[in-house]
């Protein structure tokens, strides 16, 4: 999956590290393999909403940028919590941000502002996260895949 993962990866500035910080430190949450997707998709994306007019489709334009950031920040905040109840409930709401991507990303190419190779990727990568969301809510659940 690290493939996956790197797909649409681009090299980031490092950061300059102040007192005892190690630059080695890993969070829990950046070892989740759907952050790392989400993460990579929400970059993908918003480089595709930098190509649009700035005077053109304002509103949504700020929806598909809140909604596409706030995948890969709820799955974050759900990790950061003491019980896995709430981290399902956050992958939960992750996976509602991912659904209306799915759907303005769906606008969007309808309104020609994506292309339909752009499209089709924002959609494939969508579904591999809602896959990945929909395993790792089941296995804190306890519970096998189920078939939707």
């Amino acid at each position: 999956m690290t493939n996956k993962v790197n797909e649409f990866s681009q090299k980031l500035p490092q950061p300059s590290h102040r007192g005892h910080q190690s630059p080695t430190y890993v969070f829990p949450f950046e070892k989740l393999d759907v952050w790392q997707m989400s993460v990579e998709l929400a970059d993908y994306v918003l480089g595709l909403l930098d190509q649009i007019p700035l005077n053109k489709h304002f509103r949504l334009v700020s929806q598909m940028e809140g909604a596409v950031t706030s995948i890969s920040q709820n799955i974050a905040e759900g990790k950061g919590r003491q019980y896995k109840k709430e981290f399902v409930q956050y992958l939960s709401i992750a996976q509602g941000s991912l659904y209306e991507m799915i759907t303005l990303n769906e606008v969007f190419r309808r309104r020609k502002l994506f292309s339909e190779e752009e499209s089709k990727a924002v959609r494939d990568w969508g579904e591999e996260i809602d896959r990945k969301l929909n395993g790792l809510m089941n296995a804190i659940r306890g519970r096998k895949r189920q078939i939707q």
